[in-house]
């Protein structure tokens, strides 16, 4: 669409269109790429009315020499054009007209390109948003670093009951963890340290007889008739059912004889106490041989 100018059009020999000012240059390329003023205002984000000024040559009605010369050269990135020659020759015509005094332009600086400058709504978008996160932040330490403020969920209650089992297995007694052994458990020996005994059943028939070492393991069959035990240092094995550690069978000083190791005899014997006290002081149980 063609636009009515004050700019000088002249046509050369061979037909051309001479075109001698910076305003019709603009305007020409604009109307080749079948634009309108309305298209490259949107585009720049330069209001219309300065961009029809300086289509028209009309400098004065432009905000300043500076800003006339950005303006030019955002128009001429848009339609295709040289922004270096736009703002060469626009200087030259603004000089020509006595605008070179109206706005001294700052050396080697140009306006920043309108359509770079974010608009408001997008600011306050992204001031609401550092806002609310700076909130939830705050929001989110309180309740997880300071949450006694808040709520009383008996954790202090919990500790003094913790800290109090505790205290009452101050005496070296150990709870039991995990479930109880069963008296068809797997009954396992295990040598602390160097032992000689020997396992046999309930008639006599020997089982097993050995000098363990430290570390040596011997599990009773699980179809042992009556299985017993025979060593004279009972403090030497570690007993355990199902991995269940069991009371220890006798002390270092006495040797033990026909104890019954099955596991429904070891359970037996640590619900009654295991080795019971004699007057004398001594430990005693079924099967210790005083020596």
């Amino acid at each position: 669409m063609a636009e009515e100018t004050d700019a000088e059009e002249t046509v050369n020999e061979n037909g051309e269109l001479n075109l001698h000012s910076v305003g019709d240059m603009l305007r020409h390329a604009r109307e080749q790429k079948n634009l309108n003023i309305e298209d490259i205002a949107k585009t720049t984000r330069i209001p219309q009315r300065h961009l029809e000024s300086i289509e028209s040559g009309d400098f004065a009605a432009l905000p300043g020499r500076t800003y006339a010369i950005g303006f030019a050269k955002s128009y001429a990135r848009t339609v295709g054009l040289s922004e270096v020659t736009i703002g060469a020759q626009l200087r030259e015509e603004m000089d020509d007209q006595g605008h070179s005094a109206y706005e001294p332009e700052t050396s080697g600086y140009s306006p920043a390109n309108p359509s770079n400058i974010p608009p408001k709504y997008l600011a306050w978008t992204t001031a609401g948003i550092a806002a609310a996160l700076l909130i939830g932040f705050l929001v989110w330490r309180t309740v997880f670093f300071e949450p006694n403020d808040f709520i009383d969920d008996g954790s202090d209650t919990e500790f003094a009951d913790a800290a109090s089992d505790t205290d009452n297995n101050l005496d070296g007694t150990i709870e039991p963890v995990g479930p109880a052994p069963s008296p068809t458990g797997t009954v396992t020996l295990t040598a602390t340290e160097t032992v000689w005994l020997k396992i046999y059943d309930e008639d006599g028939e020997r089982l097993f007889e050995k000098e363990m070492a430290a570390g040596e393991q011997y599990s009773v069959p699980a179809d042992a008739k009556g299985p017993q035990i025979l060593t004279g240092r009972p403090d030497a094995l570690t007993v355990t059912i199902d991995g269940n550690v069991v009371p220890p069978l006798g002390t270092a000083d006495r040797t033990i004889k026909d104890v019954g190791i099955s596991a429904a005899a070891l359970l037996a014997r640590a619900d009654q106490g295991g080795l019971n006290a004699d007057s004398d002081g001594q430990s005693t149980a079924s099967g210790i041989v005083n020596q």
